[in-house]
Protein backbone atom coordinates (compact mmCIF):
# COMPACT_ATOMS: atom_id res chain seq x y z
CA UNK A 1 0.00 0.00 0.00
CA UNK A 2 1.63 3.24 -1.08
CA UNK A 3 0.73 6.18 1.60
CA UNK A 4 2.44 10.13 1.05
CA UNK A 5 6.06 10.23 1.93
CA UNK A 6 4.83 12.84 5.03
CA UNK A 7 3.52 9.67 6.54
CA UNK A 8 6.93 7.75 6.33
CA UNK A 9 8.54 10.49 7.90
CA UNK A 10 6.19 11.00 10.18
CA UNK A 11 6.90 7.67 11.13
CA UNK A 12 10.52 8.03 11.76
CA UNK A 13 9.72 11.04 13.70
CA UNK A 14 7.38 9.62 15.91
CA UNK A 15 10.63 6.12 16.54
CA UNK A 16 12.87 8.89 17.06
CA UNK A 17 11.43 10.97 19.67
CA UNK A 18 10.93 7.46 21.62
CA UNK A 19 14.40 7.24 21.53
CA UNK A 20 15.22 10.58 22.53
CA UNK A 21 12.62 10.36 25.62
CA UNK A 22 14.03 7.56 26.40
CA UNK A 23 17.63 8.42 26.90
CA UNK A 24 16.71 12.07 28.21
CA UNK A 25 13.78 10.88 30.88
CA UNK A 26 10.94 12.69 28.99
CA UNK A 27 8.21 10.97 30.05
CA UNK A 28 5.59 13.68 29.78
CA UNK A 29 6.54 13.39 26.10
CA UNK A 30 6.72 10.13 25.68
CA UNK A 31 3.08 9.47 27.13
CA UNK A 32 2.21 11.26 24.19
CA UNK A 33 3.56 9.34 21.61
CA UNK A 34 2.08 5.64 22.89
CA UNK A 35 -1.50 4.42 22.60
CA UNK A 36 -3.77 4.10 25.76
CA UNK A 37 -3.37 0.21 25.01
CA UNK A 38 0.35 0.27 24.19
CA UNK A 39 2.26 -3.00 24.67
CA UNK A 40 6.25 -3.74 24.92
CA UNK A 41 8.05 -7.13 24.97
CA UNK A 42 11.43 -6.83 25.27
CA UNK A 43 13.87 -10.01 24.73
CA UNK A 44 17.23 -9.52 26.23
CA UNK A 45 19.95 -11.85 26.96
CA UNK A 46 18.67 -12.38 30.84
CA UNK A 47 15.81 -10.90 30.50
CA UNK A 48 12.22 -11.00 29.55
CA UNK A 49 10.18 -7.61 29.99
CA UNK A 50 6.47 -7.40 28.81
CA UNK A 51 4.22 -4.65 30.00
CA UNK A 52 0.80 -3.59 28.43
CA UNK A 53 -1.38 -0.56 29.03
CA UNK A 54 0.61 2.82 28.59
CA UNK A 55 0.65 3.94 32.57
CA UNK A 56 2.36 0.48 32.99
CA UNK A 57 5.06 1.17 30.33
CA UNK A 58 6.00 4.15 30.91
CA UNK A 59 6.53 3.38 35.21
CA UNK A 60 8.64 0.83 34.24
CA UNK A 61 10.34 3.25 31.83
CA UNK A 62 11.06 5.70 34.30
CA UNK A 63 12.32 3.28 36.77
CA UNK A 64 14.79 1.52 34.35
CA UNK A 65 16.20 5.01 32.88
CA UNK A 66 16.46 6.78 36.28
CA UNK A 67 18.97 9.47 37.75
CA UNK A 68 21.81 6.70 37.99
CA UNK A 69 21.67 5.45 34.65
CA UNK A 70 23.29 6.85 31.19
CA UNK A 71 21.48 5.40 28.33
CA UNK A 72 22.07 5.29 24.24
CA UNK A 73 19.73 4.20 21.80
CA UNK A 74 19.93 4.50 18.35
CA UNK A 75 17.60 3.15 15.87
CA UNK A 76 18.62 3.35 11.97
CA UNK A 77 17.44 1.06 9.47
CA UNK A 78 14.06 1.45 9.10
CA UNK A 79 11.78 -0.98 6.97
CA UNK A 80 8.23 0.54 7.28
CA UNK A 81 5.18 -0.95 6.04
CA UNK A 82 1.49 0.70 5.63
CA UNK A 83 -1.21 -1.84 6.71
CA UNK A 84 -3.95 0.94 5.74
CA UNK A 85 -3.77 4.64 6.15
CA UNK A 86 -3.92 4.56 9.71
CA UNK A 87 -2.17 1.34 10.38
CA UNK A 88 1.62 0.63 10.62
CA UNK A 89 4.57 -2.10 10.66
CA UNK A 90 7.92 -1.00 11.36
CA UNK A 91 10.95 -2.76 11.71
CA UNK A 92 14.57 -1.41 12.66
CA UNK A 93 18.00 -1.89 14.12
CA UNK A 94 18.51 -0.43 17.32
CA UNK A 95 22.01 -0.20 18.82
CA UNK A 96 21.87 1.00 22.44
CA UNK A 97 24.45 1.50 25.11
CA UNK A 98 23.74 1.66 29.01
CA UNK A 99 25.70 2.58 32.43
CA UNK A 100 23.90 1.66 35.56
CA UNK A 101 25.66 3.07 38.15
CA UNK A 102 23.49 1.20 40.75
CA UNK A 103 24.39 -1.87 39.84
CA UNK A 104 27.70 -1.15 38.68
CA UNK A 105 27.14 -2.86 34.85
CA UNK A 106 27.39 -1.47 31.33
CA UNK A 107 25.31 -3.33 28.80
CA UNK A 108 26.07 -3.05 25.17
CA UNK A 109 24.05 -4.52 22.23
CA UNK A 110 21.87 -4.54 19.25
CA UNK A 111 18.40 -5.54 18.87
CA UNK A 112 15.51 -5.47 15.95
CA UNK A 113 12.70 -3.68 16.78
CA UNK A 114 9.51 -4.70 15.77
CA UNK A 115 6.57 -2.43 16.14
CA UNK A 116 2.58 -1.42 15.21
CA UNK A 117 1.85 2.12 14.87
CA UNK A 118 -1.93 3.51 14.84
CA UNK A 119 -2.95 7.03 13.44
CA UNK A 120 -5.42 8.92 15.96
CA UNK A 121 -6.97 11.80 14.84
CA UNK A 122 -4.30 12.45 12.42
CA UNK A 123 -0.90 11.28 14.51
CA UNK A 124 1.09 8.34 14.36
CA UNK A 125 1.49 6.99 17.88
CA UNK A 126 2.88 3.16 19.04
CA UNK A 127 0.36 0.62 19.75
CA UNK A 128 3.11 -1.61 20.12
CA UNK A 129 6.82 -2.07 20.52
CA UNK A 130 9.21 -5.26 20.80
CA UNK A 131 12.37 -6.14 20.35
CA UNK A 132 15.11 -9.37 20.49
CA UNK A 133 18.51 -9.01 20.99
CA UNK A 134 21.23 -10.01 18.20
CA UNK A 135 23.80 -9.47 20.62
CA UNK A 136 24.10 -8.31 24.62
CA UNK A 137 27.29 -7.76 26.28
CA UNK A 138 26.92 -7.33 30.04
CA UNK A 139 30.06 -5.97 31.76
CA UNK A 140 30.30 -5.41 35.81
CA UNK A 141 32.37 -2.48 36.47
CA UNK A 142 34.71 -1.19 40.29
CA UNK A 143 35.75 1.87 39.19
CA UNK A 144 33.41 4.71 38.30
CA UNK A 145 34.20 6.04 35.04
CA UNK A 146 34.92 9.48 35.00
CA UNK A 147 31.17 11.02 34.40
CA UNK A 148 32.02 14.62 33.01
CA UNK A 149 27.89 15.35 32.11
CA UNK A 150 25.29 13.16 33.01
CA UNK A 151 21.62 14.28 31.75
CA UNK A 152 19.76 11.68 33.60
CA UNK A 153 21.45 12.53 37.05
CA UNK A 154 19.49 16.09 36.89
CA UNK A 155 16.18 14.60 35.18
CA UNK A 156 15.79 11.05 35.60
CA UNK A 157 13.51 9.33 38.42
CA UNK A 158 15.60 9.47 42.01
CA UNK A 159 15.30 6.09 43.17
CA UNK A 160 15.27 4.80 46.56
CA UNK A 161 18.54 3.67 48.35
CA UNK A 162 19.20 0.42 47.67
CA UNK A 163 18.44 -2.24 51.15
CA UNK A 164 22.47 -2.93 52.71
Amino acid sequence: MSLPLEDLELIRRLKYAYCRCIDTANFAELKDLFTEDVSVRYVGGSYVFEAAGRDVVLEALANAFHSEAIAVHHVNHPEIDFVSPTEATGQWYLKDWFLDLRNKIITDGTSFYRDTYVKLDGRWKIKHASYERVYEIVTPFTDVPNITAHYLARHGRKLPPLAA
